[in-house]
């Protein structure tokens, strides 16, 4: 146990035989055990000062309370209800006894805590440390309910059981390795919960529990099941960077897929532009053309038809005998008489230089009358 249970000093080697009229009243005066009183050699008690001391009197003992410290007194074994401050008090030798509690953050410490497990394995946690402090104001209450030893009754034997409490309704698993982290703060939480109700102005600032001791064959297992667990980390740290990596690579793989589907539209776009560009470039041309090959027919038929109707007005008999008696006279030779054949002129050059032209141009005025009478198709 860390805590020191501390008694008032005596500054004096050599008890004295004399001693201090106690307060009855509960306060925290800087002497609230009165004036110091004289023993006489038959014990009986005579006032200090006033006067010459007899023969055989001493100074009354002396005692010092340590800073952080309240003293309570018993007397007869009867607690006295006056407390002392820290500093140099006075009190009843041999009557009187003093011991100081502390009235600042204290450690008490609890060693080799037996626990047994829901499982029946006996385990020993080597050390608990209860952090805590008494307020000033509730040190008579709860040294008169508990004694000076208080934390003996409050905090040791409650720690027993309430971690015996935790232990029995948890396995080995469960109180080694899953719910360690909270046996500390249970154990607090339980602990001021009692107090607030047992010891009001005893407050728990904070418990601290060491790694339990269990059986050296168990603690091999969870060893190796430890190492077993890590193991099995370490290859689910490597699973998740293998899949993190192949993620990666097919996010990659996706990006540059839609990166190359994207460029791709964008391009079949771009042709498709071109194409209908093209398209509409080529139909603007074809309906030039079009239209100037219309023209030029119109033209061309224009022209056979005016050169038919003149010819027309030129087929006349008059006419066609002069154009006789011009290709006669183109020829070389004349024959003259009556029997001659028909067709004698039928092979000869001039006759074919003069009647093929007008033959031609009947021929196309023929066809430039079919043409005309034919209904026309208007492009779109």
């Amino acid at each position: 146990m860390k805590k020191q249970y501390n008694t008032c000093k005596n500054i004096y080697a050599k008890p004295a035989f004399t001693a201090t009229c106690a307060s009855t009243s509960h306060s925290l005066a800087p002497d609230t055990l009165g004036r110091p009183c004289l023993l006489n050699s038959r014990g009986a008690a005579t006032s200090q000062g006033g006067g010459k001391d007899r023969a055989g009197a001493r100074l009354p003992n002396s005692q010092s309370v340590p800073e952080g410290h309240l003293a309570v007194y018993y007397r007869g074994g009867a607690l006295l209800p006056s407390l002392s401050r820290p500093g140099y008090r006075l009190m009843l030798p041999f009557v009187t006894s003093c011991r100081a509690v502390q009235t600042t953050l204290q450690t008490d410490e609890i060693k080799n805590v037996p626990c047994g497990t829901s499982g029946g394995v006996m385990i020993y946690i080597d050390r608990i440390e209860v952090v805590n402090v008494l307020a000033p104001h509730a040190v008579y209450n709860t040294v008169r309910n508990y004694t000076a030893d208080y934390d003996r009754a409050l905090i040791f034997n409650k720690i027993h059981h309430e971690l015996n409490q935790f232990c029995s309704i948890h396995t080995l698993q469960e109180v080694y390795i899953e719910l360690f982290d909270q046996i500390d703060e249970n154990l607090k939480l339980a602990l001021q919960q009692d107090l607030n109700t047992l010891a009001p102005g005893l407050t728990i600032q904070a418990v601290r529990v060491t790694k339990p001791k269990i059986p050296e064959a168990i603690r091999r297992n969870f060893e190796l099941v430890e190492a077993e667990k890590t193991k099995l980390l370490i290859a689910t740290q490597k699973q998740k960077v293998v899949e993190k990596e192949a993620e990666t690579e097919r996010r990659k793989a996706v990006i540059e897929a839609e990166k190359m589907a994207q460029v791709a539209k964008i391009q079949y776009r771009q042709k498709v532009m071109e194409t209908l560009t093209e398209k509409r470039i080529s139909e603007l041309e074809d309906a030039a053309f079009l239209a100037r090959e219309k023209a030029k027919a119109d033209a061309k038929y224009y022209t056979a038809q005016k050169a038919a109707d003149s010819n027309k007005l030129k087929l006349t008999p008059a006419y066609l005998q002069l154009m006789k008696y011009q290709a006669i006279s183109t020829n070389s030779k004349l024959y003259f008489g009556s029997s001659l054949p028909p067709n004698l002129f039928l092979g000869s050059c001039a006759f074919e230089q003069l009647v093929a032209p007008i033959a031609r141009e009947a021929q196309l005025l023929s066809k430039g009358e079919k043409l005309h009478l034919r209904p026309r198709t208007t492009d779109t």
